[in-house]
């Protein structure tokens, strides 16, 4: 195989998390985006022996098994990948790769562990309870979009105004914004934000709703370049007629060049700038740029599944009065506390660690609306906050963003030498490299489980059981 050749064959397999597989006869060739079943042409990107990889030109036929797409913006959007697929199918592919990940570095773990296979989402449709659109065009010098970055480009953005993965409410203060704002771009009253250039004035629309109580959350994103008046756009999304309530709509200013979502000030147009989620019977205050897990429904069955895999320890050790025998549980990475306050009530006391501030600040209040006394939460950076401990853990939660646990963080972690750390990923391959260290580290895998939170998209969110080895 050479660099730019054209190449057709079937795919066979997924690897972790979107790269298609086929087998010629020349080789291996990975192709981001391909479905299983379907038969492409691709062009070779890069080729080196009997590997490459390849750019994906057109599908030529489609699998056998697949099915309609129920989003009319799957494939031209760069957000789900797997809707033609059946569900029962991505399930089995999500697990199997989770599995195939985890298999190489547990090889040398002689003691057996529970594989408990993948988790459904209770909810596959209007699951997502956060959107971060972007404003652009999808064409240059085309009318004003907004929504998500078209597949495979980093520039254009194409309009979801029927995106499956939002509930109708999402799609109407969408289409709203999208109106309002785009009838002023047009008479070039408004621009949007061109991130090469680094003008414009439009950058992002956050929306965030509570599945169980239904509140709404709206906050516009722009530079400073730019002054309107933005009361108008305020009574539009007000009259809105929504299932759900607006409590609150604010202005973020964000004049980074990266193209993040960053909070350099934020005002509040209209009602409060945060709303409350309940779960699991627990009610929790969320703000714009706090960590709250983007599926409520699924979220309640991951905190289950940490509930239990803690009580499972106490199972083993005989240990079924956690709280008055004195555990002592380190929560890091915790967001606004969710996992700290579901286990609070089998533990003595639980700290939870986070570098947002405003997140801690969140924490603490849901604390104490939930009227639990034995929390206590920390602002800061998880390798400085540790040093501060008073004393070891009993029982360590590592809930790290993406990127996992960074490398310093985790040697401290594994100094501590707690019985036991339950680690709950948003990304396999990061688990799978952390884990190398904790089982070198004298740790053991007891129990590992998927959890299907972020259905039709190619992520899977892990959760694992492990216990310090002695002797």
């Amino acid at each position: 195989m050479k660099k730019n050749e054209i190449i057709e064959g079937r795919i066979t397999r997924i690897d972790y998390p979107n790269k298609g597989v086929m087998e010629t006869g020349e080789g291996r060739v990975v192709i981001k985006n391909a479905l299983p079943g379907q038969v492409v042409r691709c062009r070779i990107k890069k080729a080196r022996g009997d590997r490459a990889e390849g750019i994906l030109l057109e599908v030529l036929q489609e699998a056998p098994d697949a099915v309609a797409s129920p989003c009319p913006h799957f494939g031209i959007c760069g957000g789900c990948t797997f809707l033609t697929v059946p569900y029962v199918k991505v399930l089995g592919m999500k697990e199997q790769q989770v599995r195939g990940l985890l298999r190489p570095v547990l090889a040398s773990q002689k003691e057996h562990y529970v594989w408990e296979g993948i988790k459904t989402s209770p909810v596959r449709y209007g699951y997502r309870n956060k959107m971060e659109f972007t404003f652009g065009d999808t064409e240059k010098d085309g009318p004003l979009a907004l929504g998500m970055h078209r597949s495979g480009s980093m520039h254009d953005i194409v309009t979801v105004s029927d995106c499956c993965i939002i509930d109708e409410d999402y799609r109407r203060i969408l289409r709203a914004s999208r109106d309002y704002f785009g009838a002023h771009y047009a008479r070039g009253e408004i621009s949007f934000y061109h991130r090469i250039q680094g003008k414009g004035y439009l950058r992002h629309l956050i929306v965030r709703k509570a599945a169980a109580t239904g509140e709404i959350l709206v906050d516009l994103v722009t530079t400073t370049q730019e002054e309107h008046d933005l009361e108008p756009y305020v009574d539009r999304l007000r009259a809105l007629e929504l299932s759900g309530s607006i409590v609150g709509i604010l202005h973020t200013v964000n004049d980074s060049v990266a193209d993040v979502v960053k909070d350099e000030g934020t005002e509040i147009l209209f009602g409060q700038d945060h709303f409350y989620e309940e779960l699991l019977g627990l009610r929790f205050r969320i703000t714009p740029f706090s960590f709250f897990q983007t599926n409520s429904y699924s979220a309640a069955v991951l905190y289950e599944t940490v509930r239990d895999y803690v009580k499972s320890i106490d199972a083993r050790t005989g240990n079924v009065e956690a709280r008055d025998e004195g555990r002592f549980i380190l929560d890091l990475y915790c967001g606004t506390g969710t996992i700290s306050q579901i286990l609070a009530p089998i533990a003595r006391r639980v700290v939870g660690v986070e570098l947002v501030p405003e997140a801690v600040e969140a924490a603490k209040e849901n604390a104490s609306m939930n009227h639990l006394d034995n929390c206590v939460f920390i602002a800061g950076d998880v390798l400085e906050v540790l040093d501060s401990l008073p004393e070891p853990p009993d029982l360590i939660i590592l809930d790290p963003p993406r990127d996992g646990v960074h490398p310093k963080a985790l040697k401290k972690i594994v100094s501590y030498g707690a019985p036991n750390l339950v680690y709950v990923s948003c990304k396999p391959t990061s688990l799978v490299r952390d884990l190398g260290i904790l089982l070198e580290s004298g740790y053991i895998v007891r129990r590992a489980v998927a959890l299907d939170q972020f259905v039709f998209t190619s992520h899977v969110e892990c959760c694992v059981l492990l216990q310090k080895k002695y002797g």
